[in-house]
């Protein structure tokens, strides 16, 4: 399909989830299924599933080992170095201070972070929780440094994915993996753990070009206060912490976000986003181009693990 160039004024008739349309916020019930795959298909339990099923999110301490992770955080630091990285389209400066704030499409610009994406056991949770081959959607590191990291206010991944990129369905899942400690106090990931069995429909209409100033400070497509405190109220907020190494899977549709940092210890994550081969992007459901491909893939859907 062609990208489209002008905003949407109503929802398209394949939108299941249509958001900023209106004035008025929507919560509705998810319409895909959370897990895709079964127990037989890959490392996870049933229970584990089932878990996942309940909550949103799977949290673990031992899949990489300390090798792999000083690789990586290595590799991190290099990156961070590189005064040439800054002026990169896919680098993100913190506003204010003018330090990284993110980078995007590491497992392609990166070898290191290219054989992460495609490390055996991170590929076979996704792939069972998605029931299919799997490829990268989205990669990036998220820095947030010790004072002055700034914080990432609550959202669904899922709902930028859906009206900016076309993801048509919730088959995705993201992987955080923890290059330094993550505790409670340095703006570790917060979940709402069940809000991802929940739609919120957001108000405002998308600016084209949005990506430029969410990837800074995201004002359109987050929830409003109302949905979030019934969010919280119904589910509460979990905060999955741990030491390097630490892997948090967790639904493309739940709720979360981290607060800012003003410890001296800083928080420093890669993110992974799987995506199903089954599940790949068409226009946009708000009408406007398309996100760039370093931000949301819309071209190489290589399965990613082969032969893992």
């Amino acid at each position: 399909m062609a990208a489209r160039s002008a905003q949407l004024s109503r929802p398209r008739a394949d939108d299941r989830y249509p958001s900023r349309f209106g004035n008025e916020v929507l919560i509705t019930r998810r319409l895909d299924p959370v897990v895709w795959g079964r127990a037989e298909d890959g490392p996870l339990s049933e229970m584990e599933l089932n878990f996942y099923t309940d909550n949103g999110y799977l949290h673990f301490e031992d899949l990489l080992t300390p090798a792999e992770v000083e690789s990586c955080l290595q590799e991190l630091q290099r990156l961070r170095a590189d005064e040439s990285v800054k002026s990169a389209d896919e680098a993100v400066i913190e506003p204010g201070s003018g330090e990284l704030r993110s980078l995007f499409a590491v497992h392609r610009s990166s070898e290191v972070l290219r054989r992460l994406a495609n490390h055996p056991k991170l590929v076979a949770v996704a792939r069972q929780l998605l029931g299919s081959e799997v490829y990268i959607h989205q990669s990036r590191i998220n820095y947030k440094g010790g004072f002055r990291g700034k914080e990432f206010y609550w959202h669904s991944d899922f709902e930028t994915w859906h009206v900016e990129d076309g993801i048509p369905n919730m088959r995705m899942v993201s992987c955080s993996i923890a290059l330094t400690p993550n505790t409670p106090y340095n703006g570790p990931l917060m979940i709402i753990p069940g809000s991802h069995q929940r739609y919120v429909s957001c108000v405002g209409a998308t600016p084209e070009n949005h990506y430029k100033a969410s990837l800074k400070q995201q004002e359109i497509g987050v929830p409003d206060d109302v949905s979030l405190t019934q969010l919280v109220q119904d589910f509460g907020i979990t905060a999955p912490i741990g030491p390097a190494g630490s892997v948090t899977f967790f639904e493309c549709n739940v709720m979360h976000g981290s607060n800012s940092n003003i410890t001296p210890l800083p928080r420093s994550n890669v993110f992974m986003v799987f995506n199903s081969v089954h599940n790949t992007p068409v226009d946009p459901y708000c009408g406007l181009a398309p996100r760039p491909p370093f931000i949301a893939e819309r071209e190489d859907f290589t399965p990613v693990g082969a032969g893992s």
